[in-house]
């Protein structure tokens, strides 16, 4: 039963006929007759109190008033952009997300795709403890967060200090004399009404160069097979 269904049950019904409150020949009469009829009228707003009040606790659907907060939100590039997925990907290095601008993948499916290193043979070292000792010498404030051994190589994550006062992530995958990485920031800045997100630009490659330039491990590019 709607709003109006409810008040038509609990209101009088309307008479018929009318008759006017106030006479030029007897004004008195008048106010009698509206005096007499001011009980009904004060009624009126507690009737209306009670048919709101019905509405809003009765069971029926076509009562029930729906709630702003049940509806779910939206997904947005913004809402994307606050939930940073890292780890392996089936056995890979994930690619970049669509939200996230300047940053770089070896993952073959990212939209700012950058070959895997190659460790030369004549690189005895441990990788993965050379990839740290060149993360503490040419990265701010760094933070090793994940080390595995995975079926499909060895895994290690790292957060180092970004833009403002957001930290960055750098992955890698080492399987034998190949490293796949991926490095990108964990805090992007969209400015409305735009839904494109503003990013480091060449940031995460310019990081990427820095650490690459200590380990001295090959880094192919486009241009060197030109």
């Amino acid at each position: 039963m709607s709003l109006v269904g409810s008040l038509q049950l609990i209101l009088p019904p309307r008479p018929r006929s009318t008759k006017f409150l106030c006479s030029l020949k007897n004004p008195t009469q008048g106010q009698e007759e509206l005096s007499s009829s001011s009980p009904s009228i004060s009624l009126l707003p507690k009737l209306i109190s009670f048919a709101l009040a019905l509405s809003l606790t009765s069971s029926s659907p076509a009562l029930a008033i729906p709630s702003l907060s049940s509806s779910q939100p939206l997904t947005t590039p913004f809402t994307q952009s606050k939930f940073v997925q890292t780890g392996l990907l089936n056995g890979k290095i994930r690619p970049c997300p669509s939200t996230n601008p300047g940053c770089v993948s070896t993952n073959p499916t990212s939209s700012s795709f950058s070959f895997p290193l190659t460790i030369p043979e004549t690189d005895t070292q441990d990788p993965i403890q050379k990839l740290k000792e060149a993360i503490m010498s040419t990265q701010k404030n760094p933070k090793f967060v994940v080390l595995e051994d995975t079926p499909y190589g060895r895994y290690l994550e790292a957060e180092v200090e970004g833009g403002g006062f957001s930290r960055d992530v750098m992955e890698f995958l080492v399987k034998q004399d190949v490293v796949a990485y991926r490095c990108m920031a964990t805090k992007v800045t969209f400015v409305y009404p735009f839904t494109t997100a503003f990013g480091d630009s060449k940031g995460q490659e310019e990081r990427m160069k820095k650490l690459i330039n200590k380990l001295g491990w090959y880094a192919p590019t486009f241009e060197s097979m030109e």
